[in-house]
């Protein structure tokens, strides 16, 4: 059970990893041995899944996003077209949807020529592929891989209360 001490120490440390252990004590008013043993705790149970630096794309010459829609052929083994197409570099996710379309992308890529490669080479070269759909990002209004902890609040406010 995540409480409220919890979701404040995961909501400082989605803002900034960085921070320190002694900051996140002082901010939650807490012993900085007491916050550690929570992080830890939180990291046992697979709550806090890594940390990890956020790059800008464009800086390292991937300017151009999109969302390629997969329609596959291979019902009963979709696990391993799942598992093929996660393996490519250039997808940053990999869903697998309910709907027409088997799995939903996110890829990354320098221009649209080197995308239609990826798709023709990479995505459709699979095997179980059938088709594709993509979506080309024009412009990001929000992109965001933060939880957003405080509709966790009512929830927690209920139990905090019994």
């Amino acid at each position: 059970m995540i409480d409220e001490i919890d979701r404040q120490i995961l909501s400082i440390l989605q803002q900034n990893a960085r921070t320190s252990n002694a900051e996140i004590a002082r901010q939650v008013d807490m012993a900085p041995s007491a916050v550690l043993e929570r992080i830890r705790r939180l990291e046992a149970r697979g709550v806090i899944q890594g940390y990890e630096a956020r790059i800008n794309p464009e800086a390292l010459g991937l300017n151009l996003l999109a969302f390629v829609f997969v329609r596959s052929t291979d019902f009963d083994g979709e696990a391993k077209t799942a598992e093929l197409l996660a393996s490519i570099p250039e997808v940053l996710e990999a869903h697998h949807i309910a709907g027409e379309d088997c799995f939903l992308l996110k890829v990354r890529a320098p221009d649209a020529k080197t995308l239609g490669r990826l798709l023709r080479e990479r995505i459709g070269s699979t095997g179980s592929v059938q088709s594709t759909r993509t979506t080309i990002v024009l412009e990001t209004v929000r992109e965001e891989s933060r939880l957003p902890l405080e509709i966790l609040r009512p929830a927690l406010e209920e139990v905090l209360d019994a």
